[in-house]
């Protein structure tokens, strides 16, 4: 795929993720992008993957090509940056509790580059609109209920 196709597919991913829930996250983008199958993100969320690049089917130059779009379309539409902090899924210690494990992004483990993925981009007036929308539905299914 050309740099031309994948900035245009990784600019409407991120648009399209923050007009429908307020946030674009990298690892979505990285599905929509198709560079990311589901399932192997399901299996390096559940701890069966050492990390996530292993299973990006793209080289390491397209996929930093593809993180400097996200930043860069997230800073020009001014959204901001929000630190998520991705867990293992689905461990129990033995008291019925589950253990937190991080997971890992890259091979390397930089910090920078397992921030860059980890980096949530917030669109505050689709979530402010969004809350509105909520709170209109909730008022308008308990005036029904108050008939």
């Amino acid at each position: 795929m050309k740099d031309s196709e994948l900035i245009g597919k990784v600019h409407s991913s991120v648009y399209h993720q923050c007009q429908k829930r307020g946030y674009a996250a990298p690892v979505d983008v990285l599905m929509d992008v198709g560079v990311l199958d589901k399932k192997k993100y399901e299996d390096w969320r559940f701890g069966r993957i050492p990390y996530l690049e292993a299973v990006c089917t793209c080289n390491l130059r397209q996929l930093s090509f593809i993180m400097a779009q996200i930043c860069a379309y997230a800073k020009k539409a001014g959204y901001k940056p929000s630190f998520c902090y991705y867990k293992q899924w689905g461990k129990k210690n033995g008291r019925g509790h589950r253990a937190v494990r991080p997971l890992r992004f890259s091979k390397s483990g930089n910090p920078e580059i397992e921030k860059a993925y980890a980096t949530h981009y917030v669109d505050l007036k689709t979530i402010e609109r969004l809350k509105a929308e909520d709170l209109q539905k909730v008022q308008a299914s308990s005036a029904s209920t108050d008939l």
